[in-house]
């Protein structure tokens, strides 16, 4: 018999950024404490009945190395018995943990895990250490950066700079109103390191309008990219129980999405940032929806320009996208920020009482990843 997935709960660290409170906390250590804050808002829960934890991350080595999941895990307070896993698909890794679990409980195979992200910037740069390259790929570009992938994209469709800083200022106005009015602290475990509280995110700030312009351009000399539509690098975890309908109803735990779609795409990697267009096209096919039957939309905002390519070039309905901010306000924790996007869907479904609500991203190398949650 096929069981239904379902999401009971998410929840995510503050992202923390350069020079900020969160530099040189353990990764490990980052995670387990959300995976904690999380499980302590079902006491009853019985931590022997996780099956599995799963746990994406872009580049595990160093500190996010040694099967890092399986030493969350036993941070976080689960037996020996619980395994754990590391996932890997760049940006999407996260993302991909929901779905690999989500898969299981609808085969039957487990009943209940965690699905967790962390990354952490600062202690692994992008790229890792000592990366290797073959010299095949390089010279099909296949390495390429992302900012001039973004580049690209820009080309392509003409956004120009003053677009690109406008939809930045946009994103943080929109992550400080959120703030403001209450609504983003609802997702945010505090996370204690080194005597302080860390409680929300440090990236969202008032736009000086003056210095973004005199910025020069981040990755080519003639370009329109900047610092300003970029993320910021950064450091996040985030975790979510997935569960199946079942379990949840059995167990009397809250149900706050059913996982009724996912999707995973290639396209070129000299454009990978327009991988959440055949994502969700690909999404929308399997599950017979249109923009009309989706309330609401999360998008990984890799960069300005990547953002406003997948906005213009698929007409998607801009009110529904990102309505508390994205990630050039809050921050790009790679392997963190597929469950990211999904713990923030699953609060703006709750503050618009959404019914239908897709998250969506693109990966490096060339991929998009998406996720239907229903309700």
């Amino acid at each position: 018999m096929t069981m239904k997935a379902v999401i009971v709960d998410g929840a995510r660290s503050p992202i923390g950024v350069k020079k900020g409170k969160m530099i040189g906390i353990r990764p490990d250590e980052l995670t387990a404490q959300v995976i904690k804050g999380l499980l302590n808002r079902y006491p009853k829960l019985d931590l022997a009945d996780f099956d599995d934890i799963v746990v994406g991350c872009a580049f595990p080595e160093a500190t996010q190395g040694m099967l890092i999941a399986r030493g969350i895990g036993v941070l976080a307070g689960f037996p020996a018995t619980t395994p754990a896993k590391v996932i890997n698909r760049f940006c999407g890794s996260s993302m991909d943990s929901v779905h690999q679990l989500a898969n299981s409980i609808i085969a039957g195979n487990l009943d209940i895990g965690i699905a967790a992200g962390i990354e952490d910037m600062f202690s692994v740069p992008m790229g890792g250490y000592n990366p290797s390259f073959h010299p095949d790929l390089a010279k099909k570009d296949f390495y390429m950066g992302m900012g001039e992938t973004a580049e690209n994209l820009a080309r392509e469709l003409s956004i120009n700079r003053a677009d690109q800083e406008k939809f930045a200022i946009e994103s943080h106005k929109k992550a400080l109103k959120a703030y403001k009015d209450g609504k983003m602290q609802k997702e945010i475990i505090s996370i204690k390191y080194n005597g302080n509280v860390i409680d929300r995110d440090e990236g969202p700030r008032e736009p000086d309008v003056e210095n973004i312009q005199s910025l020069k351009p981040a990755f080519s000399i003639h370009g329109t990219l900047t610092a300003a539509p970029s993320p910021p690098i950064s450091i996040g975890a985030a975790a979510l129980i997935i569960a199946s309908e079942d379990y949840a109803k059995k167990n009397n735990l809250p149900i706050r999405g059913y996982i009724t779609g996912q999707s995973v795409v290639g396209v070129e990697w000299d454009k990978m940032g327009k991988g959440p267009l055949p994502a969700v096209e690909k999404l929308m096919k399997r599950t017979g929806k249109k923009w009309d039957d989706i309330d609401v939309v999360e998008l990984n905002e890799a960069f300005g320009a990547q953002s406003l390519y997948v906005l213009r070039k698929g007409k998607w309905p801009v009110e529904k996208v990102n309505k508390f901010g994205g990630a050039i306000a809050l921050g790009h924790p790679l392997g963190a920020s597929g469950a990211r996007i999904l713990v923030t869907l699953l609060n703006v479904m709750d503050d618009e009482k959404a019914k239908t609500g897709i998250a969506t991203m693109c990966i490096g190398t060339g991929q998009g990843i998406a996720t239907l949650i229903e309700r």
